[in-house]
């Protein structure tokens, strides 16, 4: 109870603050920014990117459906979201560390061919208005890597986010032997991270996790806050590339911005932008960024407080809906139109 009321208020000062540090824009000021921004140098991700990251989109909506408010997913990979999609998915496990919906929530799952083989652990993301004020402490504590093959390799100062570190170690007690059982069962499986939001977060420290195992994840992120210091920063860029990493990013989304840079919290590399501000997108609206913080990027922007539950939900399709494919819930523009018309 104590520390879910220390989640809240921190959030809400994070949030209250950020707005206050980089108030709304203009919308003269939107509309240069936004100029400046298409007449950049900057190269479309390709097609094929493009086509995968609206999968894993799809992909990482449904562990929306897992928890003790929702259907659940069932064997073989059945729920009321976009399950429909993958036939040849196969459901391995479902896990939720807490029944408030609070804490880390997810699915592990097979892919079979004639789909890519895969390995898809999916992090789930903010559930609700109230769950993503539960999203965000301040306090950081010690990280100490994974024990790796070169039992020397140190993390040197590195600090993470308490809340985020404890949902992966309490997620790593009930996945971490299924993850390793498949890695051994199906060699030939590319083992895939995804998560959107908190699940960002979270997939951060599991991916940093199963590359000191000796694993080769990809991991993707949808709206990932800073997970810690610069150096734990560092030491993420030092492990990925921007082949084996994907962190998207979408324009007026604040989450990826916090933490703030002030209370010593840093992003990692490896951004791909989402520069549109409504679905749908396409190819042209996303480039690959440069560096942990570029300007022409989410770190450029500024926190849009009134859009910042629609544009933290919008990559690709509105996430956080345990809804079919066809609903009317995944469509509505109501309060988009409100926020647009007050900008």
């Amino acid at each position: 109870m104590l520390q879910n009321a220390f989640f809240k208020i921190s959030l809400v000062s994070t949030v209250l603050l950020s707005v206050v540090v980089n108030p709304l824009p203009s919308p003269m000021r939107e509309q240069t920014h936004l100029t400046n921004r298409r007449n950049s140098s900057t190269t479309p991700i390709s097609q094929s990117l493009f086509d995968e990251f609206e999968e894993l989109s799809r992909i990482v909506d449904i562990s929306y459906c897992v928890g003790s408010l929702n259907t659940g997913v069932e064997r073989p990979f059945e729920c009321l979201s976009y399950c429909k999609n993958f036939p040849t998915f196969e459901l391995r496990q479902t896990w939720n560390t807490g029944v408030t919906l609070q804490d880390s929530c997810g699915y592990v799952a097979l892919s079979h061919a004639p789909a890519l083989p895969r390995i898809i652990v999916a992090f789930r993301g903010t559930y609700s208005i109230a769950n993503a004020i539960a999203d965000l402490s301040l306090t950081k504590q010690e990280y100490v890597p994974y024990p790796s093959r070169d039992r020397q390799e140190k993390c040197e100062g590195c600090r993470v986010h308490s809340g985020f570190y404890e949902s992966w170690t309490q997620s790593e007690a009930i996945i971490g032997d299924i993850v390793d059982e498949l890695v051994r069962e199906y060699p030939g499986y590319k083992l895939t991270l995804v998560g959107h939001s908190l699940g960002g977060a979270i997939a951060a420290l599991a991916g940093l996790d199963f590359r000191g195992r000796g694993y080769n994840p990809i991991v993707t992120t949808f709206g990932e806050p800073k997970v810690g210091n610069s150096a734990l920063a560092g030491f993420l860029n030092k492990k990925f590339t921007t082949d084996t990493y994907r962190r998207v990013t979408h324009i007026h989304d604040p989450v990826p911005l916090v933490p703030l840079t002030q209370w010593n919290y840093s992003q990692h590399a490896y951004e791909y932008y989402i520069s549109a501000p409504q679905l749908p997108y396409t190819r042209e609206d996303i480039h690959l960024c440069e560096g942990s913080e570029d300007a022409s990027c989410v770190a450029g922007g500024n926190p849009n407080a009134l859009q910042l539950f629609w544009a933290h939900r919008d990559y690709f399709h509105r996430m956080g809906l345990c809804v079919p494919e066809d609903s009317f819930l995944r469509r509505i523009r109501l309060w988009d139109s409100v926020a647009e018309n007050e900008l």
